[in-house]
């Protein structure tokens, strides 16, 4: 896991207030493509890849300042990298396709753990079901 961590905090980096505002923009078309995510193997990835959407949409509008800026980047690095056609295992591989999209979701979560269960409790969201916890 540690590798994918370390290609996390990489990207995370990368993500710029000019990129952050492009993936805003995008943010329904993206909601809609990963809704259309039909893999019984990663049953959570759709609803963490939604959770993340809206924490970069609360972000970006103002809707929610008290998020860290490293936070929203990895969330965001991680939503372009699931919506990338060829990424480190494509997607139209049955049952492994989307194993990395979801490594790298699970890594955001566990790394931002205080910060985006914080958002959750603020937006009375569950986290337990958004890390499958419960």
């Amino acid at each position: 896991m540690s590798e994918i961590v370390d290609y996390l905090h990489h990207g995370a980096t990368k993500v710029t207030p000019r990129i952050l505002k492009g993936i805003h923009k995008n943010l329904p078309y993206l909601k809609i493509e990963f809704a259309q995510i039909d893999e019984p193997t990663y049953p959570h990835l759709v609803n963490q890849l939604e959770f993340l959407a809206d924490v970069i949409e609360d972000f970006v509008e103002g809707a929610d300042d008290d998020l860290p800026y490293v936070a929203v980047a990895s969330a965001a690095f991680a939503l372009s990298y699931a919506h990338q056609e060829l990424d480190l295992i494509p997607d139209n591989i049955p049952e492994l396709g989307h194993g990395d999209d979801s490594s790298l979701v699970r890594a955001v979560l566990m790394e931002h753990e205080r910060a985006l269960s914080d958002y959750a409790s603020r937006h009375e969201m569950n986290w337990e079901s958004i890390t499958v916890k419960a």
